[in-house]
């Protein structure tokens, strides 16, 4: 009973993705029912060992942080994985499909100065985004023993998307409508590429907002 109590406070106050979370409340709980037997085999009573195996293994206000920063970290390597294979993916497929239903002459002749830049613009907004999503991923990952503070790195991808989205978003309007039929794409192409951007954006926000969310209710255990 006091280690499942102690469970279950430890499972309240953590805060992440729900399996990497389970697993390690489920570790948790095993490493104190091994204790908790061990100590029992020696001749306490069952509930004198679940006690001492409770006060061995320290207050949940104690082991509480270095979960979280685990967890915290497998959001962040989680959002970093998104956005260095999602947003790669969404760039090339819009490339394929306006290459494969490209403008006519005459529009690409008549378009406004500003198409071009905001182009480039685009094209790097998203290349940046995806590279810093690898970089963190690797900085989570093999490059942890150097991250002194792996919450900063996962709070700044989520804070990297709700940043560039707005930007990607309105780019892609200004380029798809600002000019009059940008490029022959119509269809069952569009819409399905269309819906396949929409769902990838989807995700990173969900994702971005658990990451933000996280790293604000753990900045006060760090």
């Amino acid at each position: 009973m006091l280690i499942d109590d102690y469970v279950a406070e430890l499972d309240g106050v953590l805060s992440g993705p729900h399996g990497p979370k389970r697993d390690l409340v489920v570790e948790a709980r095993d490493s104190l029912v091994d204790t908790a037997d061990a100590l029992e085999a020696g001749g306490l009573a069952r509930v004198e060992a679940e006690r001492r195996a409770v006060a061995e293994f320290g207050e949940v206000h104690e082991v509480a942080p270095g979960y979280q920063a685990e967890l915290t970290a497998v959001a962040g390597r989680r959002l970093g994985v998104l956005l260095f294979i999602s947003v790669p993916i969404t760039v090339a497929m819009w490339s394929v499909l306006w290459r494969i239903y490209p403008a006519t002459d005459d529009v690409w002749l008549s378009q406004p100065w500003w198409y071009s830049p905001s182009s480039v613009l685009l094209d790097l907004v998203q290349l940046g985004t995806g590279l810093y999503g690898g970089l963190v991923l690797f900085a989570l990952s093999r490059g942890a023993r150097w991250i002194r503070r792996p919450r900063l790195a996962t709070r700044s991808l989520g804070v990297l998307v709700f940043a560039s989205l707005p930007i990607t978003a309105g780019l892609s309007l200004l380029m798809t409508f600002g000019m009059e039929s940008p490029n022959t794409l119509h269809g069952l192409p569009a819409l399905l590429a269309n819906l396949v951007t929409s769902a990838m954006w989807g995700i990173q926000i969900y994702c971005a907002t658990r990451c933000v969310r996280m790293t604000r209710a753990s900045g006060s255990t760090r």
